[in-house]
Protein backbone atom coordinates (compact mmCIF):
# COMPACT_ATOMS: atom_id res chain seq x y z
CA UNK A 1 0.00 0.00 0.00
CA UNK A 2 1.07 3.32 -0.96
CA UNK A 3 2.63 5.77 2.06
CA UNK A 4 0.42 8.31 1.13
CA UNK A 5 -2.97 6.49 0.81
CA UNK A 6 -1.91 5.27 4.59
CA UNK A 7 -1.07 7.86 5.74
CA UNK A 8 -4.59 9.79 4.32
CA UNK A 9 -6.35 6.50 6.10
CA UNK A 10 -5.24 6.87 9.16
CA UNK A 11 -6.02 10.94 9.24
CA UNK A 12 -9.69 9.89 7.73
CA UNK A 13 -9.84 7.76 10.98
CA UNK A 14 -8.05 10.41 13.79
CA UNK A 15 -10.55 12.80 12.43
CA UNK A 16 -13.78 11.01 12.01
CA UNK A 17 -16.70 8.70 14.50
CA UNK A 18 -14.80 5.63 13.60
CA UNK A 19 -12.79 3.92 15.61
CA UNK A 20 -11.49 0.74 13.74
CA UNK A 21 -10.98 0.31 9.80
CA UNK A 22 -9.90 -2.85 7.85
CA UNK A 23 -8.70 -2.79 4.60
CA UNK A 24 -7.45 -5.61 2.43
CA UNK A 25 -5.88 -5.09 -0.66
CA UNK A 26 -3.63 -7.57 -3.01
CA UNK A 27 -0.48 -6.85 -1.73
CA UNK A 28 -1.79 -6.82 2.19
CA UNK A 29 -4.11 -6.26 5.10
CA UNK A 30 -3.93 -2.66 6.86
CA UNK A 31 -6.33 -2.27 10.33
CA UNK A 32 -5.98 0.98 11.80
CA UNK A 33 -7.49 0.68 15.72
CA UNK A 34 -8.07 4.55 17.04
CA UNK A 35 -8.30 4.14 21.28
CA UNK A 36 -7.58 6.62 23.69
CA UNK A 37 -5.70 9.05 21.49
CA UNK A 38 -3.49 6.59 20.28
CA UNK A 39 -3.64 5.04 17.19
CA UNK A 40 -2.37 1.69 16.26
CA UNK A 41 -1.75 0.06 12.98
CA UNK A 42 -0.75 -3.30 11.28
CA UNK A 43 0.10 -4.76 8.41
CA UNK A 44 0.02 -8.10 7.30
CA UNK A 45 1.06 -9.15 3.57
CA UNK A 46 -0.85 -11.39 1.55
CA UNK A 47 -0.24 -14.82 1.68
CA UNK A 48 2.04 -15.91 -1.81
CA UNK A 49 1.57 -19.42 -3.00
CA UNK A 50 4.16 -20.74 -5.59
CA UNK A 51 4.18 -24.14 -7.18
CA UNK A 52 7.69 -25.52 -5.94
CA UNK A 53 10.25 -26.10 -8.23
CA UNK A 54 11.66 -29.02 -9.69
CA UNK A 55 14.62 -29.78 -7.89
CA UNK A 56 17.16 -30.42 -10.84
CA UNK A 57 16.42 -27.15 -12.25
CA UNK A 58 17.36 -25.23 -8.76
CA UNK A 59 20.48 -27.44 -8.89
CA UNK A 60 21.43 -26.36 -12.44
CA UNK A 61 20.53 -22.66 -12.17
CA UNK A 62 23.57 -20.80 -11.97
CA UNK A 63 24.26 -17.65 -9.35
CA UNK A 64 22.49 -14.43 -10.16
CA UNK A 65 24.91 -11.73 -11.51
CA UNK A 66 24.84 -8.85 -9.62
CA UNK A 67 22.37 -6.19 -10.47
CA UNK A 68 24.00 -2.89 -11.98
CA UNK A 69 22.87 -1.03 -8.22
CA UNK A 70 24.99 -3.67 -6.34
CA UNK A 71 28.19 -3.72 -8.56
CA UNK A 72 27.82 0.35 -8.35
CA UNK A 73 27.35 0.19 -4.14
CA UNK A 74 29.10 2.92 -3.15
CA UNK A 75 32.02 3.05 -0.61
CA UNK A 76 31.40 3.54 3.03
CA UNK A 77 29.32 3.12 5.52
CA UNK A 78 25.95 2.99 5.01
CA UNK A 79 23.25 5.29 7.07
CA UNK A 80 19.73 3.18 6.46
CA UNK A 81 16.39 4.66 7.70
CA UNK A 82 15.28 2.73 11.05
CA UNK A 83 12.06 3.29 9.64
CA UNK A 84 9.05 3.92 7.05
CA UNK A 85 8.22 8.40 6.80
CA UNK A 86 9.49 11.07 5.37
CA UNK A 87 13.08 12.55 5.66
CA UNK A 88 13.53 15.97 6.23
CA UNK A 89 17.60 17.51 6.34
CA UNK A 90 16.46 20.14 8.76
CA UNK A 91 14.36 20.23 11.62
CA UNK A 92 12.11 23.14 10.09
CA UNK A 93 11.48 24.40 6.75
CA UNK A 94 14.07 27.38 5.64
CA UNK A 95 16.06 26.11 8.68
CA UNK A 96 20.08 24.84 8.03
CA UNK A 97 20.36 21.39 7.50
CA UNK A 98 21.94 19.02 10.14
CA UNK A 99 24.36 17.93 7.57
CA UNK A 100 25.62 18.57 4.52
CA UNK A 101 28.17 16.69 2.11
CA UNK A 102 31.62 17.43 3.13
CA UNK A 103 30.68 17.66 6.84
CA UNK A 104 32.72 15.73 9.25
CA UNK A 105 30.42 14.12 12.15
CA UNK A 106 30.79 12.10 14.89
CA UNK A 107 28.83 8.85 16.39
CA UNK A 108 25.63 10.41 18.13
CA UNK A 109 25.01 13.48 15.97
CA UNK A 110 22.21 14.29 15.06
CA UNK A 111 21.99 13.82 10.57
CA UNK A 112 18.06 14.25 9.45
CA UNK A 113 14.47 13.99 10.74
CA UNK A 114 11.91 11.12 9.85
CA UNK A 115 8.24 12.04 10.20
CA UNK A 116 6.40 8.98 10.64
CA UNK A 117 2.82 9.51 11.97
CA UNK A 118 2.92 13.11 12.79
CA UNK A 119 6.10 12.12 15.06
CA UNK A 120 9.45 13.85 14.10
CA UNK A 121 11.74 11.23 14.92
CA UNK A 122 15.69 12.84 15.35
CA UNK A 123 18.15 10.25 13.26
CA UNK A 124 21.40 9.83 15.27
CA UNK A 125 24.99 8.56 13.19
CA UNK A 126 26.03 5.17 13.98
CA UNK A 127 29.30 5.89 13.38
CA UNK A 128 31.91 8.95 13.11
CA UNK A 129 33.55 9.94 9.99
CA UNK A 130 32.67 12.87 6.74
CA UNK A 131 29.65 12.91 4.75
CA UNK A 132 30.44 11.47 1.31
CA UNK A 133 26.42 11.53 -0.17
CA UNK A 134 23.12 12.13 0.69
CA UNK A 135 20.76 9.61 -0.75
CA UNK A 136 17.44 11.52 -0.21
CA UNK A 137 15.91 14.58 -1.11
CA UNK A 138 13.98 16.60 1.57
CA UNK A 139 10.32 15.51 1.75
CA UNK A 140 10.90 12.33 -0.16
CA UNK A 141 9.23 9.23 1.29
CA UNK A 142 11.58 6.33 2.63
CA UNK A 143 11.56 2.40 3.48
CA UNK A 144 12.70 1.07 6.17
CA UNK A 145 16.27 -0.01 5.44
CA UNK A 146 16.52 2.67 2.54
CA UNK A 147 20.26 4.17 2.36
CA UNK A 148 20.25 8.03 3.70
CA UNK A 149 23.79 8.73 3.81
CA UNK A 150 27.20 7.10 3.09
CA UNK A 151 30.26 8.09 5.55
CA UNK A 152 33.51 7.80 5.17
Amino acid sequence: MDLRKLKTLIDLVSDSNVSELEITEAEGKVRIVKGGGAMVQGYAPAPVYAAPAPAAAAAAAPAPAPTPAEAAAPAGHTVKSPMVGTFYRSSAPGAKPFVEIGDSIKEGDTICIIEAMKILNEIEADKSGTVTQILCENGQAVEYGQPLFIIE
